[in-house]
Parts: C-alpha cells; structure tokens; sequence
C-alpha cells in the first residue's frame, strides 16, 4: 500500500472556496432535537422519563450536505423532495439563513421525512422516524429541473439516504459526466451499479461490506475494493472507515490515513462533512489526495460535536493559520 501511515496535515495554504459552486442532490431531511433532564425511571414501564427542557432543529440528510458546504463558503444549491407541511416549510426557512439556494418540490402527496431525537444527559436516549417516498410524478420533475441547473454548477453530490429520492441516480450521473461534471457519491442499498459512471463514491465500511463481502486481511479487502471501482468505472472509491480512518483507491495506488479525530463525541452527520469538504476542496482545484486529507481533518472535528453540525473554514484550517 503507497502513501500508508500516519499523516494528518493537511495542505498549508487555504483555498479560495467562495468562486466553488456545489449542487447537493438527494433525500431531504429535518433533524430534531429534543434536550431534557433525567431524574427517574417510568412506573408504566422500565424506561427513563426525560423532562424536555429545550427544542432544536437541523437540516438533515443531504440537506445537511449542503449546509456543511455553505458553511465553509462555497455557492451551494440544493435539489430534493420535501412534503407540503411545516416540517417542509421549516426546512426552507433553514436553507435561507444558511445561505442555501434552495430547489425543493412541495410533494403534497407526502410528508417531510423527520428524524426526532430525544437527548438526556447528554446521551441520545431515543429516536423516531417519520418517512415517506416521493411520487413518481415529482421525481420526473426533480430530474427534468436537475438537468436544467447543469450548467450552473461544477460539482454534483448525490447524497442518497435511500429514501426514494434518487431513484434516478443512474440518469443523473450520466447527464453530469457528459457535462463534464465532477460527481460525488454518498451511497446507500443493495446495488451500487446504478452509481457506475461516478467520480468519487464514498462508502463506509459496513456499505462496502454489504455489497462486496466480509474480508479478511487489508490485501483482501484492497482487491474487493479495486474490483468494485474498476466495475463501476468510478475515478476513485474513498472508504471511510471510523477510528480507522480513510482508504482512497484509485487506479494507479492505495492511500490510507489514519483517523484525525481529537475526541469523539457523536458521530452522526460526519460522512455528510467528509463528502461535502472533499466536494468544495476538488471544486476548489486541489488534487484528490489533498482532498481527502482536508477531508479527514474536517470529520475529525465534526465528530466532536453533537448531533448533525458543521465545520466552518476557519476550525478547518486554524492549525494552517490560514
């Protein structure tokens, strides 16, 4: 394996995000987040009771995506589904203040998918989903307006949740390469074939198992991994591997780098900043490795916040003095 070790730096000199214009794609989603104090357990039942005492809400999903990458100043759109409700109407409202130039359909059909979290002690006690498909006839007007905002953008992240949002995943990566897009893949289920084309999918290491096996030394999971790129004719696959950190397989080597995380503290949204930094640094001109090594710094620091967050360009490069 080239480039293995230990490195964490990422390259010294800033680069200028604000002339970068990135269009997410994908399942939309509103996190929320319900913080309280636990002082007993349940009479009904074996439970803790949690006494809410403050109310947040997130964007979520690939909303979240396109949040991360507004905030580190990049020109950020996003396309994708949200019901006719508050829930919806909310998540618009977010956008705005974040800077996100927002081309949601209403889906009346449906409702705004929701992730309700319940935190105790700083600890998430519970959560519950609220989810539905869009309808087919606003998923044929999301491709329609997808192909039309093109031009417009020079990255595409398709961030799939896989919850019917991009169930034309397969057109979209087809229309972006011919136009000379870079697109990146956060990818979900049980065939990645409908991603083949992609610049970059970045898979975690228990999506990579579910399509490509168990396997049972780095030598066999590099040839899994280099047979499942060279499949789906992908530029390069970044596998993100937790404490581990990430592995990038391109054609010509394998880099690892080990996990640049201080403290951890929760991890849900990460792999949403790692695609989303790795999709303003390559719309930016950095090559691919250093990319990733900004990249790998940037959910480092995501993980040691709680719940869906962000990482702003001055945490990103404040060890740089940049």
């Amino acid at each position: 394996m080239s480039g293995a070790g230990s490195a964490v730096a990422a390259p010294v000199v800033a680069p200028v995000l604000d002339s970068v214009r990135i269009l997410v794609v994908g399942d939309v989603m509103l996190d929320r987040y319900w913080f309280g104090e636990v002082a007993r357990i349940s009479p009904e039942a074996p439970v803790p009771i949690v006494r809410i005492e403050r109310r947040e809400e997130r964007l979520g999903g690939a909303a979240n995506v396109a949040r991360n990458a507004a905030a580190l100043g990049a020109y950020t759109g996003l396309l994708g589904v949200v019901g006719d409700d508050e829930a919806g109407g909310q998540v618009e409202r977010m956008l705005g203040e974040g800077g996100i130039h927002s081309y949601l359909q209403r889906d009346p059909a449906i409702s705004t998918i929701i992730k309700l979290r319940v935190i105790g002690r700083q600890q998430q006690m519970l959560r519950i989903d609220f989810e539905d498909a869009p309808s087919g006839t606003v998923l044929r007007d999301k491709l329609i307006q997808f192909n039309a905002l093109l031009p417009d953008y020079d990255v595409i992240v398709l961030s799939d949740y896989a919850k019917g949002s991009l169930v034309n995943v397969a057109d979209m990566i087809k229309s972006a390469r011919a136009a000379g897009k870079i697109v990146m893949v956060d990818p979900k289920g049980d065939d990645f074939a409908r991603y083949c084309g992609a610049s970059v999918l970045t898979p975690n290491k228990s999506e990579l198992r579910h399509i490509v096996g168990n396997w049972s030394s780095e030598e066999q999971l590099t040839a899994k991994a280099q047979q499942m790129r060279r499949e789906l004719s992908l530029d390069a696959l970044l596998l993100t591997r937790s404490e581990e950190g990430m592995t990038l397989y391109t054609e010509h080597e394998v880099r690892h780098m080990q996990a640049a995380a201080r403290e951890v503290f929760d991890v849900s949204g990460a792999g949403d900043t790692v695609i989303a930094t790795m999709a303003a640094m390559l719309g930016a001109g950095l090559c691919l490795w250093d990319a990733v090594q900004i990249a790998n710094r940037a959910g480092g620091i995501v993980v040691g916040k709680l719940g869906t967050a962000t990482v702003t360009r001055a945490e990103l490069f404040a060890l740089d003095g940049a």
